[in-house]
């Protein structure tokens, strides 16, 4: 018996963002954090648009951890293609994002770099953030 064709990318459903996050809801890393308060696919780029801006700001000083990763892929059939003949060709990457999600956290720089940072790093995303301060922290 023939054994079926293995593709390279696992075919995935495009799932539904209902609910809060349950994990990364919280400050693992850093001081300050950009907490998600909408929910919404953040493609690759925009998470590296905003890591830049992130950066370039806070002059590559202190630390900048990522906690989010786009994992799921993204097919799209080519414009002006009929209806059939199997699913469309991979075309981005996206992570999902659910309301409460920590996306990005800093440390080692004052309060007014880190908020400013944050703010220019949440301009590049498609969704409503909200600047997050650890519990513990004491300047």
């Amino acid at each position: 018996m023939l054994q079926p064709k293995r593709t390279r990318y696992r075919k995935m459903q495009k799932g539904r963002m209902h609910g809060d996050a349950h994990r990364g809801s919280s400050l693992a890393f850093g001081s300050f954090g950009l907490k998600a308060l909408e929910s919404h696919w953040i493609t690759n780029r925009q998470i590296e648009s905003a890591r830049v801006a992130l950066t370039r700001y806070m002059k590559r000083e202190g630390k900048v951890w990522i906690r989010i990763f786009p994992d799921k892929s993204i097919t799209k059939k080519p414009l002006e293609v009929r209806m059939g003949k199997g699913k469309g060709a991979h075309d981005q990457w996206v992570a999902v994002v659910k309301p409460g999600r920590i996306m990005f956290e800093i440390e080692g720089v004052s309060v007014d770099i880190a908020q400013e940072a944050l703010r220019l790093a949440s301009q590049k995303l498609p969704i409503k953030t909200k600047f997050i301060i650890r519990r513990d922290f004491q300047e």
